[in-house]
């Protein structure tokens, strides 16, 4: 009964702790934004926080992939080598979390281009708890 107990708590702890985690922003180099002016890198931070508040939606992908390769092994016959191909076909979607990374990173470089441009008005990025 102990034993039960003690992998119910260890369940439901590691459950609490998966969902409490916060999304760490992803690296975006700010000279991708050197070309904008104050008033541009303001209004693109504003337009992803906006995106952001309304609830981030991941665009789903769907792919088809082929491989060939040279596989070995042991067989009826022995030791042999010969072709194999494989394909793969299947949707992948990125999670809201890996989105939520991008943007953060995004909104990060924006302050910074802002900083160095020496703007009046820095924008930071709102932290979520």
């Amino acid at each position: 009964m102990k034993i039960i107990n003690l992998s119910l708590l260890a369940l439901s702890t590691m459950l609490m702790t998966a969902c409490a985690t916060t999304v760490k922003p992803m690296y975006v180099s700010p000279t991708q934004y050197q070309a904008l002016n104050c008033a541009q890198l303001s209004n693109e931070f504003d337009r992803i926080q906006q995106y952001i508040n309304n609830g981030v939606q991941t665009a789903k992908r769907t792919g088809m992939g082929v491989g060939l390769g040279l596989g070995g092994g042991w067989g009826r016959g022995g030791w042999g080598f010969g072709p194999s191909i494989s394909v793969n076909m299947g949707q992948s979607s990125d999670t809201k979390n890996t989105e939520l990374s991008r943007l953060y990173g995004q909104q990060d470089a924006l302050s910074q281009a802002a900083q160095f441009k020496k703007c009046p008005y820095i924008p930071k990025r709102q932290i979520q708890k």
